[in-house]
């Protein structure tokens, strides 16, 4: 991509209505445009990143032999009935509307139920158990209060994975190996060191639940940290027993905001014993099937990388997840610099390599001042010095050490 025919704009200005970090970083990079309260567009450098961030997650999810599928936004009134998660004061995030034959409809903010109800089509006997299953999409639910960003909003894009096991044995080994997979998938997103597993309520869910809260100051969670063991309890299930499960003390644990990043409840046999999701064991029994439930908010994920990792200058994104490979930046308007910078772009293109050329006719500070804006992992210069030395000025974004590559060695190091 040439950032000449990049239709969005980078902006000096904080937007006027936007408090939060990630909100105004995002915005002024041109990575989202805001709608209405909570609800955002995800522009061309934006929708690279969720993509980056869905790649991570499903490559993550495949290795849990996760099969990705995805299910329809509008759900049967019926089914929420059934489990008694239909009334809104039961559940106060519904979005709900009434088709013109008089059918009321909601739209999806979780997908147990539905979900549960197709298995019934597929599920009949302990052989055609375990099943993992996820998806992506979008989920709409309706927050008295959306704010933060994009950390907190009533339109947003959602890893939602569901595991039906014939017990509760099997049950907690696909569950344990989702849970490191949530592991590797924050370490690999940059917030490894900050996010902790966390013991926490299951609110519209379950009982009890585990969280994986990042620490960050713009957090809406109080968690009590204890870093020896990487474990984290939720404030609101703080008290004795939960200490005692846990063999932690208060007095040596950390009091941090943090900012929810995923989620994993056990529903045990409940929510199919409401939706008639039965298989017969080897001994002919009818058993009901143990439902698991976990979920990533990708585009809120994206928010809190933002706020975790960010400078004073702008953004700054893990190599994971950055828009493109690299930042190409052509200095002055020698007509040989220009040249060479074309030929360089062309080059790392044809190489597999994704770059964002900033062809633009500005001064070099304005090239920079954008740049480190906008975050991309790899910043390579051409100028004066390039024409001269045939070396390439690379600077890393996240540490600021820079180079001189040759432009062989520069493809090899990207490769």
């Amino acid at each position: 991509m040439k950032q000449s025919q990049l239709f969005t704009k980078t902006r000096k200005e904080a937007p006027k209505d936007e408090v939060s970090k990630n909100a105004i970083l995002l915005t002024r990079a041109g990575f989202i445009h805001k709608e209405m309260a909570g609800v955002y567009s995800y522009l061309p450098l934006g929708l690279r990143v969720i993509e980056n961030i869905k790649r991570v997650v499903r490559e993550e999810m495949n290795n849990v032999s996760g099969q990705e599928f995805i299910m329809t936004s509008l759900q049967r009134k019926e089914l929420w009935e059934v489990t008694d998660r239909w009334d809104d004061e039961k559940v106060d995030v519904w979005f709900k509307s009434t088709l013109k034959n008089g059918v009321e409809v909601g739209f999806g903010w979780s997908h147990e139920e539905p979900i549960t109800d197709m298995m019934k089509n597929y599920i009949a006997s302990y052989r055609d158990l375990p099943i993992n299953v996820y998806q992506f999409q979008t989920k709409l639910r309706n927050e008295l209060r959306a704010k933060s960003g994009i950390m907190r909003g009533r339109e947003f894009v959602m890893k939602d994975m569901y595991t039906y096991t014939s017990s509760d044995e099997e049950h907690q080994k696909i569950y344990n190996k989702i849970t490191e997979a949530y592991l590797k998938i924050f370490e690999r997103v940059g917030l490894g060191e900050k996010t902790f597993k966390t013991f926490a309520s299951g609110g519209a869910f379950t009982k009890f639940s585990h969280e994986f809260q990042t620490v960050t100051e713009s957090g809406e969670d109080t968690i009590y940290l204890s870093k020896d063991k990487k474990i984290a309890i939720n404030k609101e299930v703080l008290n004795d027993e939960v200490l005692n499960e846990l063999d932690l003390k208060k007095d040596d644990l950390l009091e941090v905001m943090a900012a929810e990043v995923g989620n994993i409840f056990s529903f045990g046999g409940a929510k199919s014993e409401d939706l008639g999701l039965y298989f017969k064991d080897e001994n002919g029994e009818e058993k009901p099937v143990i439902l698991g439930s976990y979920g990533i908010g990708i585009t809120r994920l994206m928010g809190v990388v933002v706020e975790v990792l960010s400078d004073e200058r702008g953004i700054v994104w893990p190599k994971e997840l950055s828009p493109f490979r690299v930042h190409l930046v052509s200095l002055g308007d020698d007509e040989a610099i220009k040249k060479l910078s074309e030929e360089t772009y062309n080059t790392l293109v044809s190489k597999g390599i994704e770059v964002l050329y900033d062809d633009r006719d500005l001064r070099a500070g304005e090239k920079f001042a954008d740049a480190d804006l906008i975050g991309i992992t790899t910043r390579v210069i051409v100028g004066k010095k390039t024409l001269e030395s045939k070396m390439f000025e690379v600077t890393d974004r996240a540490s600021g050490e820079t180079k001189e590559l040759s432009l062989e060695t520069l493809i090899d190091e990207l490769k």
